[in-house]
């Protein structure tokens, strides 16, 4: 009798499982939105230029979801260029279709054209948000994506009061794309921008801007959560708010085991989500940001954006908002503080024993004048054009099929699978590098990866022509950071410090200047994920890889076909 009361039983728990999935499944959303990128007026810094939009709006719409829910976005190209549309930090699990990459996982979508991204948020919680990627379009085409826990959860902190997003931008007083048409031609460096933005607005301390400064309700004793995205281009950004400090909980649509600051500091692609009170002095309090400039002697815009953070009980006061102290533009010390502080709470699956184990440098390099070039079109230091690479390989797009629809065809010719574990040449990365190792390889090679290999890659920074941070994002995956440090990596005495524990998981790591970056993952998603520099100008030199991941055993495991409407070359 007892048996069979056990049997019932099971069943029983059996059918509660499959209810509550259900459920949990029935729950689950659809989203539908259309994205019209287009040419709109924009007037910043007392000038209009033609910016290109989405839907008309800079910022870009904001898309709300819950984890578990769908999206279908379809995006019509009205402008006059290419453009791609990247869900930066999604995983797309078996959907590397919707990615967005030009020429990695699909063709641009041609002027006049459309293509409707199809892909499920699946396991993430947090801020993500989606730009162009495409050129230098994401200058203007960028907004945020907030996941919500699934409708039957909550946060795993006390529910707050209000929610906000802050979007560091950077702004050129001119067509970003001919900002970097510009830099091809020469072949120097493209022209810094002339601001940074708080969601489009920047702020108080540029000419013709006060009067749209962007304002953030707070009422005391209240808790806010606010969600803080570097959509910048090729800045990394210290961020702060005058006497208030910041609990940060979350990172890249992952939770952190919470910690306090008073500054936090972002790469191009990084979100960090941080809960603020309103335990101050009624008033008007500056939000500020400001670029972290690593790279020594390169030239980098110095200004700030501000917000204003406004209690309730101050609106209306005319005093003049209190500004925050921020960090030297050098600070590393405070930058390494911040990134070191990251944990990830629970027991995270992080890959123990490892498959794959790569050491990958990343930096800048020169490319001699060819023969018979016009000095015009040479103008990095000493008659060179400024390139970049990892291992040496200055990455190169091809043009005539995106490299997804290469390995799923099977279409030869369009990449090699040659990509190199290590470096070429073993030498002293972070100190004097003789110059003959200053010029790459170009190439469209790819490291080719099975379904479910433990992934490990030393990233290591170079001081080729300038070291400077890199903040490297991988598309297709979240990866654990578990370790960072200055110097070159010695794999004698650096494992110990590895932290296979609670190590943070990101999909954007700040590969610290002059030093290096361990990350693992889990090749579980089938596709071409490319790995590159977040700074736009880095990724246009060639400083990117992508990994070819194969399919594994049956359909869960594998990559879905490509949708009908996907955009030829």
């Amino acid at each position: 009798m007892a048996r069979s009361t056990g049997i019932v039983s099971d069943i029983f728990l059996s059918f509660l499982l499959i209810f509550s999935s259900l459920a949990s499944f029935t729950n689950a959303k659809t989203h539908h939105h259309g994205f019209v990128v287009q040419e709109t007026k924009v007037t910043r810094l007392c000038k209009t230029h033609k910016s290109i939009t989405v839907n008309g709006q800079f910022p870009g719409p904001t898309l709300e979801v819950n984890n578990g829910d769908s999206l279908v976005i379809k995006v019509i190209n009205k402008a006059k260029y290419n453009v791609t549309i990247h869900w930066h930090g999604v995983r797309q699990v078996r959907t590397a279709w919707a990615d967005g990459p030009e020429f990695i996982t699909q063709c641009p979508i041609r002027p006049g054209q459309s293509y409707t991204y199809r892909f499920t948020i699946s396991g993430q919680e947090g801020t993500l948000w989606w730009h162009a990627h495409s050129s230098w379009l994401r200058a203007t085409v960028y907004g945020a994506i907030v996941i919500h826990p699934k409708q039957e959860d909550s946060y795993p902190f006390p529910k707050p009061n209000h929610e906000s997003v802050i979007m560091l931008g950077e702004w050129w007083d001119a067509n970003p794309i001919d900002v970097i048409k510009e830099a091809t031609r020469t072949g120097g460096a493209p022209n810094v921008s002339d601001a940074y933005t708080i969601n489009g607005q920047p702020g108080d301390l540029y000419n013709c801007s006060s009067k749209d400064t962007v304002r953030v309700p707070m009422s005391s004793g209240e808790t806010n959560l606010v969600r803080v995205i570097n959509a910048a281009l090729n800045q990394q950004l210290f961020f702060k708010i005058a006497n208030h400090k910041f609990t940060v909980v979350g990172a890249d649509a992952s939770y952190v085991k919470p910690f306090t600051t008073s500054v936090l500091m972002l790469g191009p692609g990084q979100t960090t989500d941080v809960l603020i009170k309103g335990d101050q002095t009624p008033g008007r309090y500056y939000m500020a940001a400001r670029a972290y400039a690593s790279a020594q002697g390169a030239p980098f815009d110095n200004t700030t954006t501000t917000a204003i953070l406004e209690y309730k009980t101050a609106k209306g006061v005319s005093s003049k908002p209190i500004m925050p102290a921020l960090p030297r533009f050098n600070d590393t010390n405070t930058a390494t503080a911040f990134t070191t502080s990251f944990r990830s709470p629970g027991k995270p699956l992080v890959p123990k024993t490892i498959d794959e184990n790569l050491f990958i440098t990343a930096g800048l390099g020169n490319n001699k004048c060819p023969p018979k070039a016009k000095a015009s079109t040479c103008q990095a230091p000493n008659r060179t054009r400024f390139t970049a690479s990892m291992n040496n390989v200055s990455f190169v797009l091809p043009s005539n099929f995106s490299l997804l629809q290469a390995h799923h065809h099977g279409i030869p010719g369009v990449f090699t699978t040659d990509f190199p574990a290590n470096p070429p040449v073993t030498f002293d990365y972070t100190g004097n590098v003789s110059r003959s190792l200053w010029q790459p390889t170009r190439g469209t090679k790819v490291y080719k990866l099975k379904y479910g290999a433990k992934v490990q890659v030393v990233l290591q920074g170079t001081s080729i022509f300038t070291a400077e941070n890199h903040p490297i994002h991988l598309h297709g995956y979240d990866f654990y950071v578990v370790a960072e440090g200055f110097g070159n990596f010695n794999p004698k005495t650096d494992t110990s410090k590895f932290n296979l524990v609670d190590p943070p998981l990101r999909n954007t790591v700040s590969l610290p200047v002059n030093g290096w970056a361990v990350i693992r993952f889990v090749a579980d998603n089938p596709g071409t994920w490319i790995m590159h520099c977040h700074l736009d100008v880095h990724i246009g030199w060639g400083l990117a890889m992508v990994f070819v991941v194969d399919n594994g055993v049956g359909l869960l495991e594998t990559l879905e076909p490509p949708p009908k409407d996907l955009p030829v070359c």
